[in-house]
């Protein structure tokens, strides 16, 4: 009975220390513009694949911009929601992104962990169709 319990105490605490490592990546001054409501999606961990044209070599946390460029408004029924009520032209969260695999012109970015930020934020910085740096600080 003792080895099962240290044996489940262990695993427990291998788990905990994998989320504090995962919590602790450093946050790049990057971000990702995604419409909305794909960028909720993320948010809610629903959307775990980002699906682009172009490979990324970027890994680690990055910021989630929700670009003024809505998505279809059938997507928005899927949430419940309307086109416009959610935030857009803002920073809403971040997510890590963990691996990038596909052919030219058909490229998966699985992303990872998504963390929504208390209050969103308006980037220094014009955003751009996929990366930007929302922050003028090195």
């Amino acid at each position: 009975m003792t080895k099962l319990y240290n044996v489940s105490h262990n695993v427990k605490q291998e788990k905990a220390a994998q989320k504090e490592k995962s919590l602790s990546i450093e946050l790049q001054n990057r971000a990702i513009s995604v419409r909305q409501p794909y960028a909720e999606m993320i948010m809610r961990g629903e959307k775990t694949v980002e699906y682009r044209s172009i490979v990324t070599h970027v890994r680690g946390r990055v910021y989630v911009y929700a670009s003024l460029t809505p998505g279809h408004p059938d997507d928005f029924k899927y949430l419940d929601l309307k086109p416009g009520s959610l935030p857009v032209g803002v920073l809403i969260g971040t997510v890590e992104v963990v691996d990038c695999c596909g052919e030219p012109g058909d490229y998966e970015w699985e992303l990872d962990n998504p963390q929504r930020l208390p209050e969103p934020i308006k980037p220094e910085n014009h955003p751009q169709p996929v990366w930007f740096k929302p922050f003028n600080r090195q």
